[in-house]
């Protein structure tokens, strides 16, 4: 008698790993997307600027990531559709493009962002940018280009661990150096809360809405496997936001103006004069990883949420991506002076998202749509919580980037 609840046990254990493995990719690939080129910069930004004094906001921010990206994936494993095809049939085609049109736009300084951290990571180690730019793009062709997306999913998965594995050694490299982590700090000066602001904005970015519900869709993610998804979720969230801990790490008592980007070589200079000559590697090889796995998703995301919000289907995905991806692969090659466009970037990330976050809540509350897996009660009331947290945080924020804009 003993034995049988012991087998059943394994078999259950078993039949969980299974459904982990089937439904593992679209989450996990969004929160290590979310490290993209940009959220480095505002990382190592976060780092040279403040040290350790933003580590415990960085943290934090775990939570609210998975509490949205959460919603997002039980949408798309519910509905089987993606973000911008469920916005255009229950509300209307302006709604859906008034939400991916933004997105789009603003994904294609992201586009810009991305090609030159390749370009930056590649010339770090040795290799000159109008070799590895156009080298990118066209690897990047090859792995989305009339590929399922299982098939492009492989090859991003490999990456990641890569990704995950040369930021922890790059954080590692400075931290050895006796780095003490200070437990809480905050200020009120207009710099520490643009900042604020700048990592919240790298949290969340509406890009990874439309790619979580869309590629868990596609993916054809079981409902009753909701659990699996929910756990990918966390773990990915975690895993973003200690990965942004090591980038801020791997830039503590760098001289800030080498991280402009206007000179690799001043940049691996400064890394190898606090962390050691193979830093620079480390922090090339992360950043490069990064902007290609980035610039995968979020073309995917972006390129989907648009075609489905104007009713075209997949089919004319990869038309939106040349018109939006072509002039941000020229720019790279003559230009690297990005961080604070980058930074601003973040914080327009914050506005961008409101509209998308709100009807994604709306959706999840819709029992017509949800069934059982309806998002309520406590879960609900944590959703809008964060999301008006989130609001209201980048209101305030956007105080000093106006200020910045208008000076």
């Amino acid at each position: 008698m003993t034995q049988k609840p012991e087998r059943a046990t394994i078999g259950n254990w078993r039949l969980k790993v299974s459904d982990i493995a089937k439904t593992w990719g679209p989450a996990w690939l969004v929160m290590i997307a979310d490290v993209d080129a940009a959220s480095a910069i505002t990382a190592a930004e976060s780092g040279a600027q403040y040290g350790t004094k933003l580590v415990w906001f960085i943290l934090l921010l775990a939570f609210p990531l998975y509490v949205i990206q959460e919603v997002a994936g039980r949408v798309g494993a519910v509905t089987g559709k993606g973000l911008g095809e469920l916005i255009r049939e229950n509300y209307s085609r302006r709604t859906a493009i008034l939400c991916a049109l933004p997105m789009a736009l603003v994904d294609v300084i992201s586009y810009v962002v991305e090609y030159t951290g390749i370009a930056v990571g590649f010339e770090m180690m040795g290799v000159p940018p109008m070799v590895s730019v156009p080298v990118a793009f066209f690897a990047h062709l090859l792995i989305v280009y009339k590929r399922k997306y299982a098939e492009a999913e492989k090859p991003l998965l490999f990456i990641s661990v890569v990704f995950t594995f040369v930021w922890v050694l790059a954080g590692f490299l400075n931290s050895r150096n006796g780095v003490v982590v200070t437990p809480f700090y905050f200020s009120t000066s207009p710099d520490f809360v643009f900042m604020l602001a700048a990592n919240i904005g790298a949290v969340i970015m509406p890009f990874m809405l439309f790619y979580q519900v869309s590629a868990t869709a596609e993916k054809g993610t079981a409902r009753n496997s909701i659990w699996a998804v929910r756990f990918e979720t966390l773990v990915g969230a975690l895993f973003s936001e200690f990965i942004m801990v090591a980038i801020a790490l791997s830039a503590i008592g760098i001289d800030t103006s080498a991280l402009d980007f206007t000179s690799p070589k001043v940049l691996s200079q400064s890394l190898s004069s606090v962390a050691g000559h193979f830093a620079p590697w480390a922090f090339g090889l992360g950043l490069v990883s990064a902007s290609f796995i980035a610039l995968i998703v979020i073309s995917l995301g972006s390129s989907w949420g648009f075609t489905e919000a104007m009713g075209w289907g997949r089919k004319h995905w990869f038309k939106v991506y040349l018109v939006e991806s072509i002039p941000a692969v020229v720019i790279p090659l003559f230009s690297y002076n990005l961080i604070k466009l980058a930074l601003n970037l973040m914080v327009l990330q914050i506005v961008v998202l409101i509209a998308p976050a709100v009807i994604l809540g709306v959706i999840a509350s819709n029992k017509k749509l949800m069934s059982n897996l309806v998002l309520g009660g406590a879960n609900k009331y944590i959703y809008w919580a964060t999301i008006l947290l989130i609001f209201i945080t980048g209101v305030i924020s956007m105080l000093p980037f106006l200020g910045r804009i208008f000076s």
